[in-house]
């Protein structure tokens, strides 16, 4: 009987899709039990005493903790929501366990929202409205406390009945609705809010880019090669050494800008230093760990633990930088106000309001996190070490330089962008690589490969047909948060003015 044929289509988009798509899901599930409730209430009372100490003396006390409140509140749901995008597929792999993961997850949430994350704050705290238009003194102060109430409203029935949605559009869309009801369509910056729209659109399409990028150059020099072992021995400390590096100029001038003034000459020197460090470090223990190693993909997946790691705490860092600013944007920009303190991009957001949105992360992902990579965690591993190191890699390239632009963007939907950009590569590859179907021939003996790749199309047709329903998902989960979260805000605002005035 004749040995049957390999199957060249690799239906693995579709699953790769499916996880990134069920870690939505089950992070709407394990927010639902009570076990967090206490400890999470605990940690929104420390927010509001926090919040008390600094502000006791200023105009509207209470409403400044009543957003402070509501800022822990809506950067825990940050943090539990988006943990296992940055270190699931890491612990899912195996390559580290689940309290290393949530200890390098924790710091790196901290770190990126307290080093980096003031440029997104002030994009939201004032890109979005112009607090000049308001009809009176405290009217912006009322607009971003009823953003942050409908936004964390949203978010929290959201979450009960199971939709995915975007914490960033949700507060973007709370913000634009309360200032329309507020002041009209003239408060809007419609230029700033038509860069932030384009940059969600962008966010997935250069995710996707920069991960095929990534996944062709694996492929070409290390995975379709004779000899396996030794292309990952000679280009794995390249790629970690140029990670860091790129990192370590990004910290010098965009995390340290508070702290000292960095020229992008001495950025770039920092990063050749940290990367060439990084290269001498990382060259001899890659080569004992590849002593040993069979030659064949298992080996692989084995060697790329180490970047897999690394690029979850840089996406970790990510997004703190660029997620904090939709807990505290809003309470930010109130502080601001209440002082009698213009509104303007260039406000300096005080340290006390970007610790409560950091902390809230890292206090989110820890409660939440560990029931929420279980539930993933044997399903985000079939993401294998590779490709979840290609997503992770350029879902954190995305985020930081969109962090760098000042624009808000969806964590989920450039990791959802990245898988996206790794399907469509991988199908292009598997189709019309040279080099791949000249190693498969070798290895099988089988010489009719392009005729069996254009078989089925059928079976291709439904594939696609199953992609567009993922990417319809996505444009959905956009097009009905933004406008829910307007209309809730500005009913919210009204609300209060009618209470308060």
């Amino acid at each position: 009987m004749a040995k049957p044929l390999p199957c060249l289509e690799k239906p693995t988009l579709d699953k790769d899709l499916d996880k990134v798509t069920f870690t939505e899901e089950a992070s709407h599930f394990v927010l639902k039990p009570w076990a967090g409730i206490g400890l999470g209430s605990l940690f929104v009372l420390l927010s509001m005493l926090f919040a008390a100490a600094y502000v006791s003396e200023q105009p509207a006390f209470l409403m400044i903790v009543a957003a402070a409140a509501l800022a822990g509140y809506m950067a825990m749901n940050i943090g539990a929501n988006d943990v296992t995008n940055n270190v699931g597929a890491a612990v899912g792999s195996k390559a580290i366990t689940m309290t290393t993961a949530l200890i390098i997850a924790a710091i790196f949430e901290i770190a990126g929202a307290a080093f980096a994350g003031g440029r997104v704050v002030s994009t939201i705290e004032a890109g979005i409205v112009d607090a000049a238009m308001m009809p009176t003194g405290p009217a912006f102060a009322w607009v971003m406390m009823a953003a942050l109430l409908s936004a964390a409203v949203w978010i929290n029935v959201a979450t009960w009945s199971g939709a995915p949605i975007s914490t960033t559009h949700s507060i973007v869309g709370g913000i634009l609705g309360a200032g329309i009801a507020a002041a009209g369509l003239s408060a809007v910056h419609w230029w700033v809010l038509a860069g932030i729209t384009a940059s969600w659109m962008v966010s997935p399409l250069l995710g996707g880019g920069i991960a095929a990028a990534l996944l062709a150059f694996i492929k070409i020099f290390i995975i379709y090669r004779e000899d396996k072992i030794t292309g990952a021995v000679f280009w794995m400390p390249i790629l970690i050494s140029g990670m860091t590096g790129a990192f370590a100029s990004y910290f010098a001038l965009i995390g340290l800008e508070k702290i000292v003034s960095v020229g992008p000459t001495t950025g770039i020197v920092i990063g050749l230093a940290v990367a060439l460090v990084t290269f001498l470090v990382s060259r001899p223990w890659i080569i004992r760990q590849a002593q040993g190693l069979d030659n064949r993909n298992q080996s692989l997946r084995k060697l790329f633990k180490v970047p897999l790691i690394l690029s979850a705490a840089l996406l970790s860092f990510a997004h703190g930088a660029n997620d904090v600013s939709n807990a505290v944007g809003p309470l930010s920009a109130i502080v601001t106000h209440v002082k009698g303190t213009a509104v303007t991009s260039v406000s300096d957001v005080p340290l006390w309001v970007m610790l409560i949105g950091a902390l809230g992360i890292s206090c989110g992902l820890l409660l939440f996190g560990p029931k929420l990579i279980k539930v993933v965690g044997e399903e985000i591993t079939k993401l294998n070490p590779m490709r979840a190191f290609c997503v992770a890699l350029a879902t954190a390239i995305t985020v930081l330089l969109a962090t760098a632009l000042g624009l808000p963007v969806s964590t989920t939907h450039t990791a959802v962008g990245a898988v996206f950009g790794i399907g469509f590569f991988r199908e292009w590859f598997t189709r019309n690589s040279k080099r791949r179907l000249d190693y498969v021939r070798q290895k099988t003996g089988q010489t009719d490969f392009q005729r069996r790749v254009e078989q089925s199309p059928d079976e291709r047709h439904l594939r696609q047909l199953v992609r567009r329903s993922h990417f319809m998902t996505i444009v959905a989960a956009w097009a009905i948060t933004v406008p829910i979260s307007a209309l809730l805000s500005a009913g919210v605002y009204v609300l209060f003015a009618a209470i308060f005035n």
